[in-house]
């Protein structure tokens, strides 16, 4: 045991997850998780402060500029604009540096640090244009305010304030657009939390509650009806149905005897079960998915911005336009004070503090807007990716899907109707607490009253339920136990295969030793569903549908929303791996998913879309969250993210050409720099400008005609 030397938690040094002191169990950051838990939380507190440095600096500044306009206007007796008054004498000077300079080195250090890696890269970002144009200003300023003499010429001004406000505008976008992605360490912190604290072991003859991380290979655990299971294992005793839909995705619960494999996590829901520990710490079905989560979210968090990939080729552009205004100026014009006005000017107009909010003005304005609609985008990385679509790939249960079971078809195959089914069949159902019980529990109770006089109830784990039911010895079941109880079920085959094909669970209803019903239950299709891929089509995407479920339910399914190919019998890690595989192929791959089963493939998606209604883990991976349970909104959440980065694209343009257009103005000497800096804000509201007319747009738009178009059967 040791403590982690980042966040002081508690590290066992073996399994990387977890460990128990005093009794009490504690997570804890293993190497890569010190980069996904600890690192993005710090970072974007100090990003906080430095934006409250660089925010208060530029408001003080204001302030001061306010008052000094009215003094001014006041001292005129006249209502009219005054220019941005220069006051060369020493106090006023004084001021401006002590305001600015926390600015400067405190607000504006991120700058500073990365253009010191651009040039170490031999790359060129904003980071560098910034870090040059501000300290240029603040140099400049500095110089003529300690050492006037330095400078030529008799009028002197000082620009502190430029290089604050473009510190401050650009500080407060990259916190806001930070502020609106939650850290991804959430995701894989839950997903640690879905592992029981404690376990309840045989050892020496007597059970023992241990924490489940000091479980070890070949431990012999208990777990009761509503408990998880500590860790992988087998089960050596007992018979019981196991949840294992937020690990496989396998929507109905799975039937669990000796011999079978138990996944950790997984919850118990009916009988007592002994199981044999297998699995445990980093090699269990959970910690591969930990493990899946991490890389992917590594992975994807290497994505170069668009602004970054322009001020490659930018800045190097403007760099060298400074330095030969200023030669030009020096050598041909023989003015060196304008030549250094001129440069500075340069320098300031070319640094685009509009830039700074490019991204994050449209980005605020359509999260506004898809949080209006139930649509959640999380940054700006996965607006550019959406644009460039080719692949969408759907998780089955709770996706597609209801996510639970439900009465599909009921078949009449004696003398019985099918209310009169459903009332016998419901009633001895009411004593199973199993999913398809309670289905069909459901559905009887909104035709009949129940429940009728039920005696004798036995449930029988695999097999199915058996009662007496006002008189009348009813089971309710699959073919294993209509063969234990000698109940042919020779004339009911066909039909059974039928249901079988379409990924359905047939319950039959054998009254006094005859097979009198078929109950049909299925995990059926959201209403939505089939509308949705068709909107998908329509916007020239593929559909694929992939599933820890087996080929026949799955195929029935696609069928019936309209995709075409199908991936079955899946498991979680193979999810990811499956998405790989068509990125790989040169695919842009979008996943849409609601469990923790699909967290990797979320993760490793270049946009993961998930369903609001699922589970945290899937919501935190995703890039997108559909906050509503509408299929729909997937193709809605695409529209949005394509308009908010069409707007974000426009704003980046204004910021740079706005600016770039105004370079030869101020390398010709038209510019000061102070008027440089005005026009630089000019720039900032009209990219805010543009931003706020995304709140026009129609999430809905086109819907109407593809409505049409799908009734028609056009797709």
């Amino acid at each position: 045991m040791a403590k982690d030397p980042v966040c002081g938690m508690v590290v066992n040094e073996e399994t990387g997850i977890s460990s128990e002191v005093g009794g009490r169990l504690f997570y804890f950051c293993s190497p890569m998780c010190k980069q996904t838990f600890v690192q993005p939380e710090k970072e974007l507190a100090k990003m906080k402060k430095r934006m409250y440095v660089a925010a208060s600096g530029a408001l003080v500044l204001a302030i001061i500029r306010a008052a000094l306009y009215l003094s001014v206007a006041a001292g005129a007796m006249v209502v009219s604009w005054v220019p941005f008054p220069e006051i060369p004498f020493l106090s006023y000077g004084l001021l401006l540096f002590i305001i600015v300079t926390p600015v400067q080195f405190i607000g504006g250090w991120s700058f500073y640090v990365g253009a010191y890696h651009s040039i170490k890269h031999r790359t060129a970002n904003m980071d560098l244009l910034i870090a040059i144009a501000t300290l240029t200003a603040y140099i400049y300023s500095t110089v003529v305010l300690f050492f006037p003499d330095a400078i030529p010429g008799e009028e002197k001004y000082v620009y502190f304030e430029v290089s604050a406000v473009i510190i401050a505008f650009v500080l407060l976008g990259k916190y806001m657009e930070e502020a609106i992605k939650k850290k991804s360490s959430a995701a894989v912190r839950k997903l640690l939390d879905l592992k029981p604290a404690m376990a309840r072991v045989i050892r020496d003859g007597l059970e023992t509650d241990i924490p489940s991380n000091q479980v070890i290979e070949g431990d012999v655990m208990i777990v009761k009806p509503g408990e998880k299971i500590p860790t992988d294992g087998t089960v050596i005793e007992g018979k019981s149905s196991v949840d294992e839909k937020m690990i496989t995705g396998e929507s109905l619960p799975v039937g669990k005897q000796s011999g079978d494999e138990v996944i950790g996590a997984t919850l118990n829901i009916q009988g007592l079960l002994k199981v044999k520990a297998t699995k445990v710490g980093k090699e269990t079905a959970l910690s591969q998915i930990i493990h899946v989560v991490e890389q992917a979210q590594a992975s994807t968090a290497k994505a170069q911005r668009l602004a970054d990939s322009i001020a490659a080729k930018f800045v190097p552009a403007v760099v060298s336009a400074s330095a030969v205004t200023f030669l030009v100026w020096y050598f041909v014009m023989q003015d060196y004070i304008s030549g250094l006005l001129a440069f500075v000017a340069v320098l300031i107009i070319a640094c685009p503090c509009a830039l700074g909010v490019a991204t994050p003005a449209a980005l605020m304005v359509g999260v506004g807007k898809g949080a209006e609609s139930g649509i959640l985008i999380r940054g700006a990385e996965y607006l550019e990716r959406s644009q460039k679509i080719t692949t969408i790939v759907f998780d089955k249960t709770g996706t597609l899907t209801k996510g639970e079971p439900e009465v599909t078809d009921i078949v009449c195959v004696g003398t019985l109707s099918e209310k009169e089914i459903m009332e016998l069949g419901g009633s001895v159902e009411t004593g199973s607490e199993h999913p398809i019980a309670q289905a069909i529990v459901k559905k009887t109770k909104d035709m009949v009253t129940l429940p009728l006089s039920l005696n004798d109830f036995e449930s029988l784990n695999g097999l199915g339920v058996q009662a007496i039911v006002n008189g009348r010895q009813i089971y309710g079941g699959n073919r294993k136990m209509m063969k234990k109880y000698d109940i042919s079920t020779e004339n009911v085959e066909s039909k059974l295969k039928q249901l079988e094909s379409q990924g359905k669970t047939a319950i039959m209803v054998a009254v006094d030793n005859k097979i009198e019903g078929i109950i049909a239950v299925a995990d059926s299709l959201k209403e939505s569903s089939p509308m949705a891929i068709a909107a998908l089509k329509d916007l020239g995407i593929e559909c694929i549908m992939i599933t820890g479920d087996n080929e026949k339910t799955a195929s029935a399914i696609a069928e019936d929303v309209g995709i075409k190919k199908v991936i079955a019998n899946v498991l979680p890690s193979d999810k990811a791996s499956e998405i790989k595989k068509l990125q790989s192929k040169g695919e842009i791959v979008a996943m849409v998913g609601d469990g923790i089963n699909d967290a990797p493939a979320l993760a490793q998606a270049d946009i993961g879309i998930a369903i609001g209604s699922g589970s945290d883990i899937a919501k935190e991976t995703g890039g997108i969250v559909l906050i509503k349970n509408d299929i729909m909104d997937v193709s809605r959440a695409i529209r949005l993210s394509q308009a908010t980065m069409k707007k974000i694209k426009q704003n980046l343009f204004w910021a740079f050409a706005y600016n770039s257009g105004a370079i030869p103005l101020a390398a010709i000497g038209l510019l000061s720099p102070i008027i440089a800096a005005a026009a630089m804000a000019l720039s900032s509201i009209s990219v805010i400008a543009n931003s706020a007319m995304l709140k026009r747009y129609n999430i809905t738009n086109g819907e109407e005609k593809l409505m049409k178009n799908f009734k028609n059967k056009k797709f």
